[in-house]
Formats: C-alpha cells, sequence, structure tokens
C-alpha cells in the first residue's frame, strides 16, 4: 500500500553522493558548536534523522553537479528540533558555509516574528560559540553577514513583506501553516528562479482545514510522496499518521517523531501530555495536531467530522431534482463578506440533497484571498462564488438569482435571516414569493442545526464537494447551552460561516416540510411599532 512515510530516512539505505557534497554538509554540522549543547567542547551533535535529510538533499546531483534537490517539504511534528537545525544550521550552510554563494540572499522566514527571531537566534548562537565563525562573521541586529563572500543571513517574518526585486539564494520557511502572507510567498518563489541553484526549505507541523497556502503545499507534496506526480527536484518528507490511526499508540508516537529513540522529543513528557489530553477536546486536538502530525479540520470546536461530511461529495443532479419541493434559505451579511444561497431538496428516506452559490464583490477579491487565504479568485472561476461589480456585493444579483431559482424549481420557501435582508425580501415579497425571515436565535435555529446535524452523520446530507460550503462547515464552532442547544459561531476565527448557517436554515425548513405561507409586506417593513415579524417567535 502506498504511504508518505519517508522510510530512507529510517532504513540506512544508500543515499546517492557522487562528488560527496552530502557529506560535506554533514562535516559542516559537526564543526559547530552550540551554546546548549551537552556534548564535548559543546559540539553540535546532528540527530541521525537529520543527517539521513541533510545528506539527501545535498548529496543527489545532475551529472553537471548540479544540486537535484531544489524544494524541500518536511513536516515534522514539535519537538524535533528543526528550528535549530534547518534554521541555524542550514541557514549558516548558505550564508556562511561551503554552501555560500557571492552575495548571496538567504532568508529565514516564519509564520510569526517570534518564530523568525528564534531560528536566527539559533544561528547567531552557534556562531559565537564556534571560534572561528565568531572571528569571521559579521552579526549586524536582524542579519548577519560573510564579510568576503557578502553573503548574508537575515531575518524574514511572515507578518512583513518583500520587495519583488529581491534574489534569494535560499530560504528557510518554519510553520508555513499560520504564514498569513501570501504577497511574501509570492515574492519570494518570484525571486528564486532568478537565482542559479537556489533552495527553498519549508518545515512545519501540521495544520488546520482544507484552504489555504499550507494545505496547498501539503497536499502537492503529499501527491509525489505517494508516487502520483513526478518531480525530482522537490522533496517530500511528511511524517504523518496513516488514516485511521489511534492517537494514542505509542507505536504511532515512534512513526511520526523520528527523533523520539533520541530523545527529541521527550518521550516521557509525551506520555503525560497525551494523558491529560484524554479528558480535554482542546488539548486532545492539539496534542494529535502538534504532536502527532494528524491535519485537522479548522474549527476547534468542530460541528461534525468532515471526513464524514465528506462522504456527501458525489455530484447532485439538479436535472432530477426539477419537479421535486425545495427550499431556499439566504444569509446576505453584510456588503463588503460573503454571501450565501443554499437550496434544500428533502427525499423520502430522511435525507437531503443540497445545491449552494455563494457572492461577493468582484473589487478586491485578491486582497480578500489574501485575508481569508482561501482562493477566492479560484472559485469563482470553478463558478461556486458570483463576483458583483463593484467594491460591494450588489444584492440585485442575488435577487435575480433567487428569481430564478424559482423558474426552474418548485420553490416552498425563500427563508432570510432577517439582518441586512430588507433589500432583497421587499421586491420578491411584491410579486408574490413565498418569503419568510428565519431569525437567527437558538428558538429557530437549534432544531434545525441538530437536523443538519443528524443528517449529515447518517451520511444523508449529499452536497455535491462545493468547496466553499465545505469551508464555511470547517470553519464553524458550536457552542452548547445549558439545555443543550446548539448554536453556530466563527469562535475566535475571521472565517466565514455563511454558508454552514444557510444550509441549517434550508434544511430546517425542509424538514418541517410545511409552508407557513409568506409573509405580508406590511410584516416584512414593519407595523406601527416597526418591529419585524419573525418566524418562530421572539
Amino acid at each position: 500500500m502506498a504511504t508518505t512515510l519517508p522510510t530512507w530516512v529510517f532504513d540506512d539505505s544508500p543515499i546517492d553522493d557522487p562528488l560527496g557534497y552530502g557529506e560535506r554538509a554533514v562535516r559542516f554540522f559537526g564543526a559547530l558548536r552550540h551554546p546548549q549543547s551537552s556534548a564535548p567542547d559543546r559540539r553540535f551533535v546532528l540527530p541521525k534523522f537529520w543527517e539521513r535529510i541533510v545528506r539527501r538533499i545535498y548529496g543527489p546531483r545532475h551529472p553537471d553537479g548540479r544540486r537535484i534537490v531544489r524544494t524541500v517539504f518536511c513536516m515534522i511534528p514539535r519537538g524535533a528540533r528543526k528550528t535549530t537545525t534547518i534554521g541555524g544550521g542550514l541557514g549558516l550552510l548558505h550564508s556562511v558555509g561551503h554552501e555560500k554563494v557571492p552575495s548571496g540572499q538567504v532568508f529565514l522566514g516564519a509564520g510569526s516574528q517570534d518564530q523568525a527571531d528564534l531560528a536566527f537566534a539559533e544561528a547567531t548562537g552557534m556562531v559565537r560559540a564556534t571560534p572561528a565563525l565568531n572571528d569571521l562573521v559579521k552579526v549586524r541586529g536582524d542579519y548577519l553577514e560573510h564579510p568576503i563572500a557578502k553573503s548574508h543571513l537575515r531575518v524574514l517574518s511572515g507578518e512583513g513583506d518583500l520587495a519583488h526585486g529581491t534574489t534569494p539564494a535560499a530560504v528557510f520557511l518554519d510553520e508555513l501553516h499560520i504564514l498569513k502572507n501570501r504577497k511574501l510567498w509570492r515574492a519570494l518563489k518570484t525571486g528564486m528562479v532568478k537565482s542559479p541553484g537556489a533552495l527553498l526549505c519549508i518545515t512545519t507541523t501540521a495544520g488546520r482545514g482544507q484552504s489555504g497556502l499550507a494545505w496547498e503545499e501539503y497536499s502537492y507534496a503529499r501527491r509525489i510522496a505517494l508516487g502520483e506526480i513526478v518531480n525530482p527536484g522537490y522533496l517530500p518528507i511528511i511524517f504523518e499518521p496513516e488514516d485511521g490511526a489511534d492517537w494514542q499508540d505509542e507505536a504511532l508516537w515512534h512513526r511520526v517523531n523520528p527523533g523520539l529513540s533520541e530523545g527529541f522529543p521527550v518521550l516521557e513528557e509525551l506520555r503525560q501530555a497525551a494523558l491529560e489530553a484524554q479528558e480535554k477536546p482542546t488539548e486532545q486536538d492539539d496534542f494529535k495536531q502538534y504532536n502527532m502530525n494528524f491535519w485537522l479540520d479548522r474549527s476547534l470546536s468542530p460541528f461534525v467530522d468532515m471526513g464524514v461530511y465528506d462522504e456527501g461529495a458525489a455530484p447532485v443532479n439538479l436535472e432530477a431534482l426539477k419537479e421535486k419541493p425545495c427550499w431556499v434559505a439566504v444569509d446576505l451579511g453584510l456588503i463588503h463578506d460573503l454571501a450565501a444561497v443554499v437550496v434544500a431538496w428533502p427525499d423520502d428516506d430522511e435525507g437531503y440533497d443540497v445545491a449552494a452559490l455563494f457572492f461577493c464583490a468582484e473589487e478586491g477579491l485578491r486582497d480578500k484571498s489574501e485575508k481569508d487565504k482561501v482562493p477566492y479568485q479560484l472559485w469563482a472561476e470553478q463558478g461556486h462564488i458570483v463576483p458583483t461589480p463593484g467594491n460591494v456585493t450588489d444584492y440585485r444579483a442575488i435577487e435575480a438569482h433567487l428569481r430564478m431559482l424559482r423558474e426552474m424549481f418548485n420553490v416552498q420557501e425563500i427563508a432570510f435571516d432577517p439582518a441586512y435582508a430588507q433589500a432583497v425580501m421587499s421586491p420578491l415579497l411584491e410579486d408574490g414569493f413565498p418569503v419568510v425571515t428565519m431569525r437567527q436565535g437558538w428558538v429557530t435555529m437549534a432544531p434545525a442545526i441538530k437536523e443538519l446535524e443528524r443528517a449529515i452523520i447518517a451520511r444523508r446530507f449529499r452536497h455535491g464537494g462545493n468547496p466553499v460550503l465545505r469551508w464555511c462547515f470547517e470553519n464553524v464552532s458550536i457552542e452548547v447551552d445549558k439545555a443543550g442547544n446548539k448554536s453556530m459561531h466563527k469562535g475566535k476565527s475571521r472565517d466565514r460561516i455563511d454558508g454552514a448557517v444557510a444550509a441549517a436554515m434550508a434544511v430546517g425548513r425542509a424538514s418541517v416540510g410545511e409552508s407557513t405561507g409568506p409573509l405580508t409586506l406590511e410584516q416584512i417593513t414593519g407595523r406601527g411599532d416597526g418591529k419585524l415579524m419573525f418566524l418562530g417567535g421572539a
């Protein structure tokens, strides 16, 4: 069976090194001193698994001597000394060691300033502890320089920016899963093609969610590791559990933590953390993600298992549903946010087919992708998002879509979250559309969420694999009150949940199966007291 496990790290198999550059890189580490080393003379001791990885990066060569590996993606749990080895050690190898090039720019990047500073501190600590380097290398604030080659190692935070004129000779990125800046990523990637033999080395723990830069890079690396893509210049090193693995199995711990037998991390500390995680759901998720490299769904308090949700990804046959009764739900949100329209068709087996479409302003779509770390432009090209002209969502486009839905399908109701909805509801109501409002309180939403959860868990929620809808679902955090009523929230996330909310509304109304009748215009626009009449009570 195909596996992503890099077996060559463990099996002592020969690693090609025709010119001895792999051996040279390992010897460079042997010459370094580390201020916290307990070895004689504070010698840097390179763990065996890191030695194998270093040899695999620098040993294999093209016939003309060029390094074959140009990109490294190493996903490894915390405690493996990746910041010290990759950021510090390889950063020095390329800036002041054998891999340096004249005037070469070597960058230490990370998802946060603190993480970037930590990698640089490891490098400068080794420079000062290694007499030969301490006498030669100049440390100047946030960068260090080889005075003869004029090559330098510089801190670059993922929170910052980088001019597109930069030509990196090597880039070492730590914790890609929290990198927020795609502009930085693009500048680095496009700049590296100008430097012969440039190396990009990514080290990260597992992340959350199936969207964003880290997920895209992990997915690509994983396909190479599985043999689905052939790219000799890209080296995937992925220490992750197999599907269905037991996070409490110590055999798994050794599988995904290649340095565990050497004390990286400490086994007894892992055991204690796992013991405490058994009864603490949030800590269990953290343990699985950061210590066991499980790639988790986005929410810290997830609504449903996204693996179960994904079982409903088969295409929905809209043509076969034209005559069947359906219920429509609309979540408009603010004019600068994502708006969602979801249609639900109940079947005779207590299940639902759903179709979703999303709307947002066309202007600033690229900036919105940067902010939310998801591919809005790609989703628009795929037809899942309708970008409306201008810098705010044009509600007329949503109204036109709702009118089209009623022409095409047997629409029983169109339910609105009443917030911001009057501009769309009123003209539809004037034309006799079956408009109702559905307040976002627990009285109406708790039963709807319960029904939606039941359908998903029962594998009777068919959504066609809409990626925007999936993103909304994986962003949902669930709160439960004392009576056991559930409500959907973003939690601490800024990500969107509009599609999940609209899906709950549509399924909730479809489960009732009877229309309460459209509201009157007076009910929509307010009576003498200015209050709206809501479906489901106060």
